[in-house]
């Protein structure tokens, strides 16, 4: 899961602790994460909190996600401190599940708690980027196939001698019939050479 998480990692988070119903993650404080009073944005603290969560309510292949949280934030922190979240099951039933996390500063002082309460669906973790890219790849190269396979059958098509009334009342699909031939002396689409004019003028052109 942690692998796919764009958000956790543009925040610089590192799992410290990945077991059953338990979890523990850090994060740094940087100066971009600081709200107007140069305190760490609250919001931030509770993603800390969430992405504790997630790895510790996510226990086998089906995807958990929160069905919904409660924080209480404790103390303030600034730029330069690491705060750490660390999550623990309390209860799991059927599908629901309740969790704690508890997020404390470098000193070990409680920053915030958050109540967690967890769903289990029925989905499956989407795949990997790496997974995702062999997939777009392979079918890339299928696309490119079936596309020189059709290429080739075209050219391998017998011309189709019969006039245009009788192609037309051909009930077959047009890529199975026969290729058509242009008529003698009809026009391929090139464009013919401009007639060259006799360099030598004759006796009217002269006289005029």
């Amino acid at each position: 899961m942690m692998q796919r998480d764009q958000a956790s990692a543009m925040l610089g988070m590192v799992v410290e602790h990945d077991a059953p119903g338990e979890s523990r993650v850090s994060m740094t404080v940087r100066d971009d994460m600081l709200n107007g009073f140069a305190i760490t944005h609250g919001g931030l603290v509770f993603t800390l909190a969430d992405t504790a969560f997630a790895i510790a309510c996510n226990e086998d292949e089906r995807v958990t996600v929160a069905g919904g949280a409660d924080i209480t934030f404790l103390k303030s922190t600034t730029a330069g401190q690491t705060l750490t979240a660390t999550a623990a099951r309390r209860a799991r039933s059927g599908r629901t599940g309740l969790y704690d996390i508890r997020v404390t500063d470098e000193t070990g002082d409680l920053v915030a708690e958050v109540r967690g309460r967890s769903i289990t669906t029925d989905r499956r973790p989407p795949a990997s980027v790496d997974a995702q890219s062999a997939i777009r790849a392979t079918s890339a190269r299928h696309a490119g196939a079936r596309a020189e396979d059709a290429q080739i059958a075209e050219v391998a098509r017998p011309a189709d001698p019969r006039p245009a009334d009788a192609r037309a009342a051909d009930p077959r699909p047009a890529d199975s019939r026969p290729a058509q031939t242009p008529a003698p002396g009809a026009s391929t689409g090139a464009a013919s050479p401009a007639p060259q004019r006799n360099a030598a003028l004759t006796t009217t052109e002269v006289s005029r």
